[in-house]
């Protein structure tokens, strides 16, 4: 395949955010100032670039990790973190991002020039400024930053074209594209010449369309044969099929068959199979064409399909194809738009917590207790008595009694452990 890589996966993580400060204004002939400690920054986001620079995900198989800049943490003087700087990743157009262990489409860079944010930094925390009140002047705690998860990202680029022209291996898809657009394809006489989907515009009517010439199929590509699962999603954003055919058999196969063998790996490929298809019978300057010809009108007429005559070798017949193609696109849907499944990280809540009896301690266990022991100095006791509130407030005691807590029992809450008062 080259160096076209259409799937890789990769690591994002955003910048976690500045902790707070816990600091006293000191000044000389100031006694006891208050309370000036910084909060912390925010981390910097992850950013989403489609650059119509790229084609491939070939870069991403040399970089598979990005994490965004942490924010700073806040100081003394009421000075806050610096913010995080935000990470932008570039993609091709048409890339596709998604969760990679729940398949959750996060985006779909299908816009030139688009930029979104994929992740949030975290929030920064708060300084020890607020948490001075008429009782508590000189509050000697601040609060941490959030700090942000690890993604495993599947990225995805599926070709963004109007028409996909689809059928056996040399049968003359790049040769047809070649003649009726300006791209170049690399064009042979053996198999698989073409290892990746190739683009091409055509002008027709003062319109453009863009055409791409996706990977010969063969028999069992639904299941991953030849390059079918490699390039089958290259189809999936088209409007419409070009279905090209040898039709004079020049490589000893039916063409009837082939149009049959190919649309039965589309069907079994998602709704593939049920694309608008134009048929077009290719190599119709070759011996055979015209007899098999008659055979494909007549077994088209029971599809519903048109079936056009070209020969990409004398540039004939291209004229009506290219007029019904630009017709048919008129009254056709837009391109297939991926839409994003929004799933915001949850916050982590204060009552986040749970309490475990081992027969001899109390354990309370949870993200909530985790969040909650960050924000406490355990050797200020202006700190521990609010730490003792905030349990009271969030339920801890009286989910310890219910668990069967009484006077003098063993708790523990992280590496902290407390015998229990009522």
């Amino acid at each position: 395949m080259g160096n076209f890589v259409d799937q890789v996966k990769i690591t994002v993580k955003a910048g976690n955010g500045g902790n707070g400060s816990a600091s006293f204004h000191r000044e000389k002939y100031v006694q006891n100032g208050g309370p000036d400690g910084g909060d912390g920054g925010k981390g910097g986001d992850v950013l989403l670039y489609a650059d119509v620079n790229m084609h491939t995900l070939l870069d991403f198989r040399f970089h598979s990790k990005y994490t965004a800049e942490n924010g700073g943490d806040g100081t003394g003087g009421l000075r806050s973190g610096k913010r995080g700087e935000d990470l932008t990743i570039k993609v091709p157009v048409g890339t596709v991002v998604r969760e990679a262990e729940s398949g959750r489409i996060m985006a779909d860079m299908d816009q030139p020039g688009e930029t979104r944010i994929l992740l949030h930094g975290g929030r920064g925390g708060w300084g020890n400024k607020h948490f001075a009140t008429a009782t508590r002047q000189a509050p000697n705690f601040a609060k941490p930053g959030t700090k942000t998860e690890i993604y495993t990202l599947r990225l995805e680029l599926k070709t963004i074209a109007d028409v996909g022209l689809v059928g056996y291996p040399n049968v003359g898809k790049s040769s047809i594209l070649s003649a009726v657009t300006s791209a170049r394809p690399r064009v042979g006489n053996y198999h698989f010449t073409t290892l990746t989907p190739n683009l091409g515009i055509v002008r027709q009517y003062g319109r453009d369309m863009v055409l791409a010439d996706i990977p010969g199929l063969i028999e069992g590509a639904a299941d991953g044969a030849g390059l079918g699962h490699d390039f089958l999603r290259h189809v999936e954003r088209t409007r419409l099929l070009l279905h090209v055919v040898d039709i004079s058999g020049s490589e000893g196969r039916d063409p009837l068959e082939d149009l049959d063998r190919i649309n039965t790996e589309l069907e079994r490929y998602g709704t593939l199979g049920e694309k608008p298809q134009i048929i077009v019978c290719n190599k119709m300057d070759l011996p055979g064409a015209e007899e098999n010809a008659k055979r494909m009108r007549a077994l088209a007429e029971g599809m519903g399909c048109p079936v056009f005559e070209v020969s990409a070798a004398t540039h004939q017949g291209f004229e009506a194809l290219l007029a019904e193609t630009a017709k048919q696109l008129e009254s056709l849907p837009p391109i297939l738009h991926y839409q994003e499944e929004e799933e915001p990280v949850p916050e982590i809540k204060e009552d986040d917590y749970r309490v475990v009896f081992d027969g001899a301690t109390y354990f309370v266990e949870g993200a909530g207790m985790e969040r909650l022991l960050e924000t406490v100095n355990f050797d200020d006791l202006d700190s521990l008595n609010w730490f003792h509130r905030m349990l009271r407030k969030m339920g801890v005691i009286d989910a310890l009694r219910e668990a069967g807590a009484g006077e003098g029992s063993s708790v523990q809450i992280g590496e902290m452990e407390f015998d229990f008062v009522e």
